[in-house]
């Protein structure tokens, strides 16, 4: 019923499903970033490019055999020696129609468990303050909160929201 996989390439009709939960969850408030639903050929051209990006890792999320999730994981360039250690967890989102089966808990698991067998020893993320849901996950798993930012994400409204950030060390495979 629900799996999960890395990616280095899409396959037929996996792009489509991304981009369909993609725009599921901006509807919804994730954000990816943008304040606005961007055009569908945008989302399109954000997850060409991530699979082109040599330090970011895609993990995709199915629930019943469809992609309705993904989670990021972004290494440090090999220039910044003091930064090497750890990765930094990137748009990690499960659609509304898929969440409650476990799926952002069993991505954000596949993904330490990849950075464990490439020896990082520490994960970094952040979240809005107002997806409750994620922080819960997020702290149930062992991650600790280090800090918050008053003017983190922009709404389409102009207000600001808080944002925290988090850590996690990880024990070795």
């Amino acid at each position: 019923m629900i799996e999960v996989k890395k990616i280095k390439n899409f396959e037929k009709g996996e792009l489509e499903e991304l981009t369909s939960a993609t725009v599921n969850a901006i509807k919804e408030g994730i954000g990816f970033g943008w304040i606005k639903k961007p055009a569908k050929n945008k989302i399109i051209e954000y997850w060409k490019g991530v699979i082109l990006v040599p330090n970011r890792w895609l993990f995709v999320g199915k629930y019943k055999g469809i992609i309705s999730g993904s989670i990021q994981v972004v290494t440090f360039s090999s220039t910044n020696e003091a930064a090497i250690f750890r990765v930094f967890i990137d748009t990690h989102f499960v659609a509304t129609w898929a969440r409650g089966y476990g799926l952002a808990k069993l991505l954000l698991e596949a993904a330490q468990q990849e950075c464990k067998k490439k020896n990082y020893t520490h994960v970094i993320l952040d979240v809005r303050e107002t997806q409750k849901r994620a922080i819960n996950l997020y702290e149930q798993l062992g991650f600790k909160l280090w800090g918050k930012l008053p003017v983190y994400h922009k709404l389409s409204n102009g207000s600001m929201v808080s944002g925290n950030y988090y850590y996690k060390e990880l024990t070795r495979v």
